[in-house]
């Protein structure tokens, strides 16, 4: 039987409980390719529909053009105001599918690929590191792009470069990473790689911001499986779910010689993490990413958590032109999938990555390098061996959202070193929902 197909069960490490920061950004392009190739063509030309036939992988149905559901006794209808050319709602932990539209329809992905960017490059540099700017750094950034304010001859930490990625969905904090990582072209080869690992199959890409580039596509379900991927990690839902943060400035000599160097405030650009005029803050929004260009529309991925079950969306480019609708239709369907869960059958899943043993008991890989696939127990250990205390204004100047370690119905070990078995694909590590 496929590893994709068998029911996975594993246990996790519970420490102890802990409270945690978590943060999201911004930007976007939009493309299709119209063939349902192993992977994308880079010349694969934009189609105005959804292909009759796309990727299978997950599922049969969600090869299937347009809206996938099952409904049970007593589900609620999918909302009706949803216009989005393809969207997708799972189960994170289960990674069930629970109804879709146009789920591998390839299209211009903006920003949200910035959440494969940062699962392929945040485990290569400490967030202590130290980084001074060249002037090649900078080069090739779009026009246009979203900038958090990065100078040049100026040095940052890794941590400051991350926050500008997922606050402001700065380029100029990707290209300064990707500078560091060997380059713009290795970075997107170490990103192709990464999704071809994550069986990722719909997704070319070809600049690591996700600016408008030719040929640039991804799907619902593919950043689906990237945000999957990226929740594994500590800082990854440290940073996709900071609310603000103070952003280093540029050094500059006052009127008597001596040299200071302020910061400045950021704020993250995803509205169901901050709120907005016409939308409210999500309840248990908990991270991912968001975008928006001319050639994309408005991109979203999300994670929310309520009474013990946590959701993932993804949704691409709605049609309806109205402030902040990528936001108001992500919540409408996070609102369904709380409501409907356990009481659909799922249409499809999200795959594991190809290197997770997916019969393997959490640990059971401990000695590996860092490189090596291990399994979705062993991520979760190794991405976040140590629980992070949040305060609701760290050290570092950053301001999130704390949460508390969430499992399924409202159990928690809270004695150090006891074990909590929970059955799932592949688990979220140190979960935690919001506090209210």
């Amino acid at each position: 039987m496929p590893a994709t197909k068998k029911t996975i069960r594993r246990s996790m490490l519970v420490t102890s409980a802990t409270l945690l920061t978590l943060s999201l950004t911004t930007t976007v392009p939009v493309f299709a390719a119209d063939k349902p190739s192993s992977s994308p063509s880079p010349t694969a030309s934009p189609s105005a529909t959804p292909p009759a036939n796309m990727s299978t992988v997950g599922g049969a149905r969600l090869g299937e053009a347009g809206t996938q559901v099952a409904l049970g006794a007593g589900a609620p209808v999918l909302p009706k105001d949803v216009t989005a050319r393809s969207w997708i709602v799972t189960d994170a932990e289960s990674g069930d599918v629970l109804a879709a539209h146009n789920a591998h329809w390839r299209l211009p992905p903006a920003s949200t690929l910035k959440m494969l960017f940062a699962d392929t490059v945040l485990p290569k540099f400490p967030r202590t590191e130290q980084h001074k700017v060249a002037v090649t750094d900078l080069s090739g950034i779009g026009a246009g792009s979203s900038m958090v304010g990065i100078k040049e001859e100026e040095t940052y930490s890794v941590h400051d470069l991350w926050l500008g990625v997922f606050l402001r969905s700065g380029n100029d904090a990707v290209h300064v990473l990707s500078a560091m990582n060997g380059g713009v072209e290795q970075t997107v080869k170490d990103m192709q790689a990464h999704a071809e690992d994550l069986q990722a199959l719909d997704t070319h890409v070809v600049s690591p911001d996700g600016y408008d580039q030719p040929g640039q596509v991804s799907s619902a379900y593919d950043l689906t499986l990237f945000a999957r991927s990226g929740l594994q990690k500590k800082d990854f839902r440290e940073y996709c779910s900071t609310v603000r943060a103070k952003f280093p400035g540029e050094t500059k000599k006052n009127d008597k010689g001596k040299t200071t160097r302020e910061s400045f405030e950021i704020q993250n650009t995803n509205r169901l993490l901050t709120g907005d005029a016409d939308i409210s803050t999500y309840q248990g929004i908990a991270g991912v990413k968001n975008g928006n260009t001319t050639n994309a529309g408005a991109t979203f991925t999300g994670v929310a958590e309520r009474n013990g079950k946590v959701l993932l969306v993804t949704v691409m480019n709605p049609e309806k032109d109205e402030h902040n609708e990528v936001y108001k239709e992500a919540a409408r369907l996070l609102d369904w999938g709380f409501s409907a869960a356990g009481k659909v059958t799922p249409v499809g899943e999200l795959v594991p990555p190809k290197g997770v043993d997916t019969g393997a008991q959490a640990g059971a890989t401990a000695s590996a390098g860092p490189n090596t696939p291990v399994s979705s127990g062993d991520r979760g250990t190794k991405a976040s061996s140590s629980p992070v205390a949040a305060s609701a204004a760290a050290k570092d100047g950053t301001s999130g959202i704390g949460t508390a370690l969430a499992i399924t119905g409202g159990l928690l070990a809270l004695v150090a070193g006891a074990v909590f078995l929970v059955n799932r694909r592949w688990p979220l590590p140190d979960l935690m929902r919001r506090r209210h």
